[in-house]
């Protein structure tokens, strides 16, 4: 007698074989899967919830248009990873910007009397200490400390995802970690740093799977 597995339970590789096969709703496990770390990831470089939100979709529709391009060489995740650092790239280009500059939350993204919805829903103290604090490292190092330290991918993920060699990758945390204060950096880990709440995640789901007529 065969026992059938729970969905919860593949690996996404093995989720990837059934939409590929033409289970195309279970796209939706892999999307829930992966949200919060992409989440968190694309904040480090835009600093801004809803443009988060907007990349995150054109990186599950680029990702999905191209899954049976995916050779499993590295994770799904890194993959994914990699392509939504390309969109945010692409991001900060049409806003006239470039993805090495140093985006501050002070200077830069607004006002300080005026709340976003992130704020509202980040910690008062220390989660807000310690966005501040890695926002206002240059993005480089800070795409490698949440990498690595929040997401806890290995040297050899995180070199993937950003296109670094694993030196640079060693490099760069060491320094990121130096630039920040030793009284945040214990905080790292905590669920507070740039929050994902199922109705963001549900959201994003929902409108990839319309935009992808997946029903």
């Amino acid at each position: 007698m065969t026992i059938l597995t729970p969905i919860e339970t593949l690996t996404d590789n093995e989720l990837i074989a059934r939409v590929l096969a033409g289970e195309k709703r279970l796209y939706e496990t892999l999307m829930r899967r992966h949200n919060t770390s992409l989440f968190r990831l694309g904040m480090t470089f835009l600093n801004n919830d809803m443009d988060v939100e907007d990349v995150m979709q054109l990186t599950y529709i680029n990702a999905y248009q191209h899954l049976d391009q995916f050779r499993q060489e590295a994770a799904f995740g890194t993959w994914l990873k990699r392509i939504l650092i390309n969109e945010c790239h692409q991001h900060l280009k049409k806003g006239k910007k470039t993805a090495s500059e140093d985006i501050s939350i002070v200077d830069e993204r607004q006002d300080k009397s005026k709340a976003t919805p992130v704020d509202a829903v980040i910690n008062k103290e220390l989660g807000k200490v310690l966005e501040q604090a890695l926002l206002n490292i240059p993005e480089k190092y800070r795409a490698v400390f949440v990498l690595r330290e929040i997401e806890q991918l290995n040297v050899a993920e995180t070199s993937k995802a950003l296109d670094i060699s694993r030196v640079n990758v060693k490099v760069r945390q060491i320094r990121a970690k130096l630039m920040l204060r030793e009284h945040i950096t214990k905080y790292y880990q905590n669920d507070v740093v740039f929050p994902f709440h199922l109705v963001r995640c549900d959201r994003i789901v929902f409108s990839v799977l319309d935009k992808l007529d997946i029903k």
